[in-house]
């Protein structure tokens, strides 16, 4: 098989944006999603996991060997040696409110390794996609963070600014929010592309899984911004995750109260 993990990961996204945009625009139409609650009080719909469906479909005929963790339909393989994290639909509540600002993720995970992550956007005809030292790539050609070095003239984002599973991050993120130019907090998925693509300083969730955010830590990193969890750690599997440009990473993660990290790997 030539084709790339980046290639792949960034056309299994297109292709499973795809079938929930057809839901999707169904739903705007009028016709009536079936709806769900699941044990962690989100909303779950047919859209999700049809479009799951498809992506598994998809992996089971190009990387018959490979493990798959999904949000929708759980994992699949778990002892492969690869497993692709795939989030059909992130930002359910916006897609089921009619908003154009959810998207499809999916990442290639090699132990503690991220090899390559892609997100589509459907309804905005976007998409992003990176892998470690192939740069990152969206829709409109080279992407690249922002070069805004003062917290004043930046744009920070969240997804719920009342951190309802981390309610350690609600000071330290009002606390930005009263610093920075703009704060808004719809963000899902869509907040990560916009820091990507130099149009935010920060997106910030306070509890991601895997399948959340796995896939924005090499799409960040390789447009040249900075991607840890609340606890420091260069991670897109840990505990919640930052995502900023350069020039601010260190400040907004000092405002953030999030720990230093020292040379050798420690954190003071």
């Amino acid at each position: 098989m030539t084709t790339s993990l980046l290639e792949a990961a960034r056309e299994l996204a297109l292709l499973t944006g795809a079938v929930a945009l057809r839901r999707y625009r169904e739903h705007l139409r009028g016709q009536r999603l079936s709806v769900e609650t699941k044990s962690d009080g989100s909303p779950v719909s047919n859209a999700d996991r049809e479009s799951e469906h498809a992506a598994r479909e998809w992996l089971a005929s190009r990387f018959p060997e490979d493990g798959i963790l999904g949000e929708e339909l759980g994992a699949s393989r778990p002892e492969a040696r690869r497993v692709w994290c795939i989030d059909p639909i992130d930002g359910t509540k916006s897609f089921l409110g009619g908003a154009p600002l959810w998207g499809t993720l999916v990442a290639v995970v090699e132990g503690q390794d991220i090899l390559a992550g892609a997100a589509a956007f459907p309804a905005t005809d976007g998409w992003i996609a990176a892998a470690p030292g192939e740069g990152c790539v969206c829709e409109a050609g080279p992407a690249r963070v922002s070069a805004i070095d003062r917290l004043a003239s930046a744009t920070v984002l969240t997804t719920d600014e009342r951190f309802p599973d981390a309610l350690h991050c609600v000071d330290p993120w009002r606390r930005v929010a009263a610093e920075a130019r703009i704060a808004r907090t719809w963000g899902d998925a869509y907040g990560y592309y916009l820091v990507a693509t130099g149009r935010a300083e920060l997106m910030t969730d306070g509890r991601l899984a895997a399948w959340d955010a796995a896939c924005w830590k090499p799409i960040i990193e390789e447009a040249g911004g900075v991607f840890t969890d609340w606890l420091g750690e260069a991670t897109g599997l840990g505990q919640g995750a930052i995502a900023t440009n350069a020039e601010l990473g260190s400040v907004i993660r000092e405002h953030l109260g999030v720990p230093k990290r020292t040379t050798n790997g420690d954190r003071t």
